[in-house]
Formats: structure tokens, sequence, C-alpha cells
């Protein structure tokens, strides 16, 4: 069978069972509580952390028991009560969920606090829940959607799951994933794997598989999309995420970016792309430490899971599903750092980040990768001597482009929703590159 059709008949069966998991889908959850992030292994885990006065608990005891003022202190109280079993903390939880409007927070202590709520405490707090359901979403943003989620999988409302799996997840957002047209910030990413999270314990369904190539590209992506450099804090070390604006980073947004690394590797600790992020993550420098992200911290990090050094990965990723691409030097924090996304350029390098315009003439190295400016119609020479990756940004997206090298047939190529293509050159010293935009058919 020619390789073409192969590949075709397994993509047709893929779809097929696909198709087929999704018409055998339920939408009751059951179980009971807890629901949500805490199941039988990862509470036993954060058991464990207690007995053995591990770094993370003493830190998180240290914080809680001293009074000191948690920045979401439903969260950080009915985490501290279930792991501890102190009763005290249990019921500040609960006092905080019944007088405070938020959803994410409500919803998790109505889950880890359930043997000590009273009977009217717990119909206040699920009639709440309902209520809020009950109303369309102000928001169809991750985090909305996400507080929606962890609510539902709660109080077990299965309507409201199948709507946010089939009309928002399946027509909304995985569609424009796969195409490389949604966006989100990277301080949303942790909602989105909070929801991964309560989706899959709640009802079983991964939502990851309606964006497959999406989430296999998206931990290397979150590894290179970092700066190089660290920026320092009173509580700990950041390593800061790609931002757009002036001024020093959001460290809040550098905690949640963590959060969801961590989250990430929770969901998925077989995984070899998911095995570097825990190689990246479990460098003590950077365990969050204070009143916002020891909490995270605590909850999802594993520091008993071995990882596989990052030192491994390729020093470029292109993101073709999203349309993006980093590139670093070295792993080193002195390395030169190169990022691509919605048509914008940004450098850092000796400690600054830099933008720089798509009209920049001559092409730039990074780490033996080299990076051109696109234009409608361009001709260049690689002149390399040994084999190496190139990359056209700034063109067209999802375009049709005639390729023709020297000596060779044109071929023609379609870009991303970026407007890159990706080329892996033979050493051609002497040999040019030629390309123009294909004439529409």
């Amino acid at each position: 069978m020619p390789q073409l059709t192969r590949r075709a008949a397994l993509s047709s069966l893929a779809a097929a069972a696909h198709a087929q998991q999704q018409q055998d889908e339920e939408f009751q959850v059951y179980g009971d509580n807890p629901r949500l992030f805490l199941n039988p292994r990862r509470l036993r885990l954060l058991k464990r952390e207690r007995e053995r006065t591990s770094v993370r608990w003493v830190q998180f005891e240290t914080l809680v028991a001293g009074k000191a003022q948690m920045a979401e202190p439903g969260f950080a109280y009915a985490l501290f009560h279930i792991v501890s079993g102190n009763i005290d903390f249990g019921k500040q939880a609960i006092q905080f969920a019944l007088q405070s409007n938020d959803l994410r927070q409500q919803a998790i202590v109505l889950d880890w606090c359930q043997p000590l709520l009273s009977d009217d405490q717990s119909k206040l707090l699920t009639a709440r829940l309902r209520q809020s359901l009950a109303a369309p979403p102000a928001k169809r943003d991750i985090p909305a959607m996400r507080d929606r989620a962890l609510s539902a999988v709660v109080i077990g409302h299965k309507e409201e799951l199948e709507k946010i799996v089939k009309d928002w997840w399946r027509k909304e957002v995985a569609p424009a994933l796969r195409g490389g047209a949604y966006r989100y910030t990277r301080e949303d990413s942790y909602a989105l794997f909070e929801m991964l999270h309560a989706i899959r314990d709640g009802i079983q369904i991964d939502l990851r598989d309606d964006a497959p190539r999406y989430f296999k590209e998206l931990p290397a992506y979150h590894i290179l999309s970092y700066y190089p450099a660290t920026f320092p804090a009173a509580e700990n070390e950041y390593r800061v995420p790609f931002y757009d604006g002036d001024g020093d980073p959001d460290l809040r947004v550098a905690a949640l970016a963590r959060a969801a690394d961590l989250a990430m590797v929770a969901f998925d600790t077989n995984a070899q792309e998911t095995q570097f992020v825990q190689g990246w993550l479990i460098h003590d420098r950077f365990l969050m430490r204070g009143v916002f992200g020891m909490v995270y911290e605590f909850l999802w990090a594993n520091p008993y899971q071995p990882g596989l050094s990052y030192y491994h990965l390729p020093l470029s990723m292109h993101a073709a599903s999203a349309g993006k691409l980093a590139l670093r030097s070295s792993w080193e924090d002195d390395a030169t750092w190169f990022h691509y996304s919605d048509r914008k350029v940004q450098f850092f390098e000796e400690g600054r980040r830099k933008d720089r315009g798509l009209n920049s003439p001559a092409p730039v190295e990074i780490g033996g990768t080299v990076v051109h400016f696109g234009r409608e119609q361009m001709k260049f020479q690689p002149a390399n001597a040994e084999p190496q990756k190139a990359y056209i940004i700034g063109l067209a997206p999802n375009a049709r482009y005639d390729i023709e090298i020297d000596d060779e047939e044109i071929v023609e190529r379609l870009t991303d929703a970026g407007g890159i293509l990706e080329f892996d050159f033979p050493p051609m010293q002497d040999r040019f590159v030629r390309l123009k935009r294909a004439s529409a058919t």
C-alpha cells in the first residue's frame, strides 16, 4: 500500500474510533468527594508529603498556620484541611466561601470540605453554584468556562458538562486550536489545565483528543517560550514567560505559568514531552514560596517523579499548530532568545528584551538555526556547509508558496497559521532558494 494511502487509512481509522468514543460518552459524574484534582493517588502523595515534612509542606504549613494573608483563602485553607485534617482551617475555608462571590473557590470548598459542612451550608453553596450555572456565561473565555466546569463536576450537573464539552470546547475552542486561530494568555493556561483535570477526573473525557497535535507541541513550546534570564523576587526566583509590553514582568503570571506546567505534568506523567517539563521544573530555586504560588506548588508538584533533562531538547520549537516559533542559543541563563507569534518578533540578549520588525533585511542565526524574514517573493542563499534548520517567518498565514531550489523541481508548500515555513537544508554552498506566492487556481 502506498505510504500516503496508508497514512490516510490510519487517519480515517483514528477518526472513526474517536467518533465512536464520543458517541459512547456519558456526562454523569460518579464517585464521592473530593472530585476536583485530588484523585486517590494525588491525595496520598500530599499526605505523604506532610508525614515526611517535605520542604513544600513545611513552607505551606508555615504560611497557613502562621496566619499569613493567603491570596486565595478558600483554596488554601481547604487544601490545608483535606491534607492535614485540621478542622479549624476547614471551617475558615467554609466561612470564606459563604461570604465570597468567587465561583471557583466556592466549588473547591464545597468539594474538599464536604464532611465539615452543615446541611444548610451545603445546600446554600450548592444552590449558589446551580444559580450561577443557570445563567448564561457572561464570558466564554477559558477562566469563565473553567469555573463553570468545576462547579458542574462538584454538583454533578451533567447538562452543563455536556454543553461545555460539546458546544463550547468541540465547536468553538478545539477547531480554533487545530487551525491556529485560538489565542489565550499564559495566565489562562493554568485555568485550561484545571479544566482538563476536572473534566477527565469527573466524566473520563480527555479534551486534548480534540486537538492532539496542539497539545503534543505545547510542552516544548512552554519551555522554549521562557526568557533565558530568571527574575529574582523576595520569595523565590521566577522563570518568566514571553510577554508583550514594557516594564518588569507580572510575577502573578509567572507563578501561574509554573503552576500550569506543574499541572501539565500531573495530567500526563508518562508522556516524553511532559517528562522534559518535569526536568525543567524540579530545580528548588524556582519552588514557589509565597502566599499565592505556594498553594499551587504544593498541590501539583511531584518531587519524586524523575524528569528528562531539557538539555536534550532541540534549541528551536516550531509550534506549527499555533503558528509560533521560539529559539534560544543555549540552555544557559545568558543565552540569546527569539520568539515569533502573531506577526510580532521579540529578542532577548544581553539581559534585555528587544522588539524587532518583520521588515528586517538580514536573516538571524540563533543556536545554529537561521530565521529569514519573509517576503511575498524572495531569493536567498543558505551557503551552509553542514545541514541547517531554517525558518521563513512573516509570510501570509495558511497560504501556498512555490519553493524552487537550484537543480531541484519546484515544490508547493503551505504556511502554518502564523505564516511560517520550516526547512531542513542539506549542505548547499552554491545554490539559491527562491520563493513566491503560488498563483490562485
